[in-house]
């Protein structure tokens, strides 16, 4: 069956997502899926690489459908299963399968985090095969152009047992994200958390702050994402310092002294 012939209006982006381009990444990926490639997104946490896949899928007018990987996520989880049904064994398709099917953009959210027998399965999708074999059903399922793979992960957190091995990194087209410039940063916080510019100002001068203790133990600092979190808390009443410290300084760190620190820095500026 066709893959444009199976709907899946549930997962088609209807309204255009707030996004700001930090450069060319946008005409990249379009020009990837115009000819077929893959696209593997590298970035920190929080910092716009999920709403660009939102972006693109919208841009494209295709359906998105999205997988947060895990360490328990299995090859079926991904391709399909069969399920018992009223005594019958029933075949269901997994999301890579349904995105397959559908010509949609499947989207494996820090794939690095899946068991590394299932990231195998999607070496012939991310080639010039742009084939998925079901060995279950004895099915070879070509993907139509309308298809699109994608993947991303945090280098920031890469070790030797959670990393894209080179058979599969040297399969994609590479784009490469991180938090915007300050300017471009304060444009989003006030966009998305619906902030005046000088309040959505300290708080990013907040999350640069944190983003330099990297060298003092902390592994990541405030992302786009916590900056928006905290604008909407105090948009609904909650006062500065209490959001900054519920929406920004504890989901940092569970050490004493790293998040006394961060308090220090959100004291300075609020």
């Amino acid at each position: 069956m066709g893959g444009a012939n199976i709907p899946l209006e549930e997962h088609r982006i209807v309204e255009k997502p707030y996004y700001l381009a930090q450069g060319s990444e946008v005409e990249i990926a379009c020009a990837a899926y115009r000819n077929g490639l893959p696209l593997l997104l590298k970035g920190p946490t929080g910092c716009g690489k999920t709403r660009f896949m939102q972006y693109l899928a919208w841009k494209l007018d295709r359906p998105l459908i999205t997988v947060s990987c895990h360490d328990d996520l299995s090859t079926s989880d991904l391709v399909g299963r069969y399920l018992i049904r009223a005594g019958e064994a029933v075949w269901m398709d997994g999301p890579l399968t349904l995105a397959v099917r559908a010509g949609a953009i499947c989207y494996l959210d820090e794939v690095v985090e899946a068991r590394k027998d299932t990231t195998v399965v999607i070496h012939p999708l991310a080639d010039d095969r742009r084939e998925l074999p079901i060995e279950k059903r004895g099915e070879l399922l070509i993907a139509p152009p309308e298809f699109m793979l994608a993947v991303s992960y945090n280098p920031g957190y890469q070790s030797v047992l959670k990393d894209l091995k080179p058979s599969t990194r040297q399969r994609f087209v590479a784009l490469s994200f991180n938090y915007p410039e300050l300017e471009q940063e304060v444009d989003i916080v006030c966009q998305e958390g619906g902030l005046e510019r000088n309040i959505a100002l300290s708080l990013v001068k907040l999350a640069i702050m944190t983003r330099n203790l990297k060298d003092s133990g902390l592994p990541e600092g405030a992302s786009t994402r916590l900056l928006i979190q905290a604008g909407k808390l105090i948009g609904d009443g909650v006062d500065i310092q209490t959001a900054c410290r519920v929406a920004v300084v504890e989901p940092l760190s569970d050490d004493p002294e790293m998040l006394a620190a961060v308090e220090d820095m959100v004291g300075s500026l609020f």
